[in-house]
């Protein structure tokens, strides 16, 4: 379980990637979960390199099998990262989406 005063305090870090735009370096897909992904499996998760040089790892989502490649261009966007938990906290984070 996530408390809202964490998901507050990620909000800098969560701005900072938002948007931005990068490749991925590597990726993996998941196929055993923690309880709270077990409605996305299985799910690809990749490394991304933007062009500062920062890395950041997350879901790839909105994707095809032929996304999942080294170099493949992608930008950051905010989408639910977890199942509503029971105080009905919907929590948001960054995710990768493929650039046509």
């Amino acid at each position: 379980m996530i408390s809202p005063v964490k998901i507050w305090r990620r909000q800098k870090e969560i701005r900072e990637i938002l948007g931005k735009k990068g490749k991925i370096l590597t990726w993996t897909k998941i196929h055993v979960a923690a309880a709270d992904f077990k409605s996305q499996v299985p799910y690809p998760v990749v490394l991304v390199e933007f062009s500062d040089g920062k890395k950041a790892l997350g879901q790839l989502v909105d994707s095809e099998s032929q996304d999942l490649k080294m170099g493949k261009k992608v930008v950051a966007i905010l989408r639910r990262i977890r199942e509503v938990d029971e105080e009905g906290v919907i929590p948001y984070g960054i995710k990768f989406k493929p650039i046509p």
